[in-house]
């Protein structure tokens, strides 16, 4: 009978595993010797768990103001937002709140027309109500500290970007062609 890889350490998977990456616990060849297909299956479990491999980057959490803005008005009709809104929402110098708490993402959007709010956990699809009223199918993942989440609705789709450069969170919507650019600073 084989030991447990965790109990030879006296550490959680996930410290053990982080160990090993280091090179502080053991050889990892030993560890193969041991029982390869069990340590492939914890290696592969650990490392492609949401917890493990969507660490939030913290440079995107905070309050932001919109300061730029291209491209929204043109966006936003690709979406199929009406007239009427399309120009209000554009008047609009919302503030971001981006949040995190036990894994679970907020992001708050405020302005003088609506306020908007939407939580989730980072490759988990989930239900989002747009501030145009849409219900998209969203999944929220990271790419090199870029958070991405891509809608789906009515056999369309739309992608929105943000990240951080230079102190600023960069936001790009795009629909088919259709690419909107907006900057915000830091608002604290």
């Amino acid at each position: 009978m084989n030991k447990c890889l965790f109990s030879t350490f006296h550490c959680s998977p996930k410290k053990c595993l982080l160990g090993l990456l280091d090179g502080l616990q053991t050889n990892i060849l030993e560890i193969f010797s041991w029982n390869p297909h069990h340590t492939i299956n914890m290696v592969s479990s650990l490392l492609f768990s949401p917890e493990f491999t969507m660490a939030f980057p913290t440079q995107l959490l905070g309050k932001w103001r919109l300061v730029e803005s291209k491209g929204f008005d043109e966006y936003m009709k690709e979406v199929g937002v009406g007239m009427a809104l399309r120009k209000m929402a554009g008047m609009a110098k919302p503030d971001v709140f981006i949040s995190e708490n036990g894994g679970v993402i907020t992001i708050k959007t405020e302005s003088t027309i609506k306020t908007t709010q939407f939580s989730f956990k980072l490759g988990e699809k989930f239900e989002e109500t747009t501030a145009d009223g849409r219900k998209t199918q969203t999944l929220c993942t990271l790419d090199n500290n870029t958070l991405v989440q891509h809608q789906a609705w009515d056999g369309k789709e739309s992608t929105i970007t943000r990240k951080v450069e230079d102190g600023k969170l960069l936001v790009d919507c795009v629909m088919n062609n259709v690419t909107c650019h907006r900057v915000y600073e830091k608002a604290e």
